[in-house]
């Protein structure tokens, strides 16, 4: 395992304590979800486990060492090691997935375009890609640099990747504003090179209950990620 790879491992593993965000996560995108998905860049499972219900899960990674764990850690998943972006994926299209997800992946990869074409063929007519990724290159400082991210997305680069892979745009929003100002914060402000626990702790108990009501109502002008829902027509 690579220095990076081992640095993002210990991120994920950090991350994992932040249940509510992940059920926020949950929300948001299980309207727009099938039953029959594959996880691109599933990490450690840290969102696999919030679709456990689907009728069939695929998860992928480019690290040996995530897709082991959630291999153990959930038996009924099927799991493969592909680098996104770089290694073909068409086998999977046996699986007969109708949606295909990206969270916190395609900044990771150097070959989104690639990756996002690559998905959409897997899925018939009515299927849908989607795309959580964090948003505003004007944030991107020490702590993107060291997980590994390529770049952070503004909407005209989400349109642009449905536009290169045939896919309609059927939602595209911002969502978490405050943590929007806890990166600019940490990136601007501290220069901190990772986050810690206790800004983890911080945001999922106290931040994320009272945000993701207040975003049920009103859509934020700007926000930490966007959200995308592109359809294959």
């Amino acid at each position: 395992m690579t220095a990076a790879s081992a640095y993002i491992l210990e991120d994920l593993r950090r991350m994992r304590r932040a249940r509510n965000y992940f059920a926020w996560q949950s929300r948001l995108i299980r309207p727009h979800l099938g039953r029959r998905v594959i996880e691109i860049g599933c990490g450690i499972g840290n969102f696999t486990r919030e679709i456990l219900g689907c009728e069939k899960i695929v998860a992928v990674d480019s690290e040996p060492a995530c897709v082991e764990i959630v291999a153990k850690e959930f038996p009924g998943v099927e799991c493969f090691v592909r680098d996104i972006g770089r290694e073909s994926i068409a086998d999977l299209a046996r699986f007969r997935p109708d949606s295909c997800l990206f969270i916190n992946v395609l900044e990771h990869v150097e070959n989104d375009r690639q990756a996002v074409c690559d998905a959409a063929e897997l899925l018939a007519p009515g299927g849908s890609v989607i795309i959580f990724v964090p948003a505003f290159q004007s944030l991107f400082g020490p702590i993107d640099r060291h997980l590994g991210h390529y770049r952070r997305y503004a909407p005209r680069a989400i349109r642009e990747l449905a536009d290169a892979a045939g896919l309609r745009v059927a939602r595209l929003h911002h969502v978490n504003a405050v943590g929007f100002l806890g990166w600019w914060a940490n990136a601007r402000i501290f220069r901190r090179e990772a986050q810690s626990e206790v800004q983890i702790d911080v945001f999922d108990r106290w931040i994320v209950p009272v945000m993701s009501r207040v975003e049920t109502v009103i859509r934020p002008p700007f926000g930490q990620s966007l959200l995308a829902v592109l359809r294959k027509e």
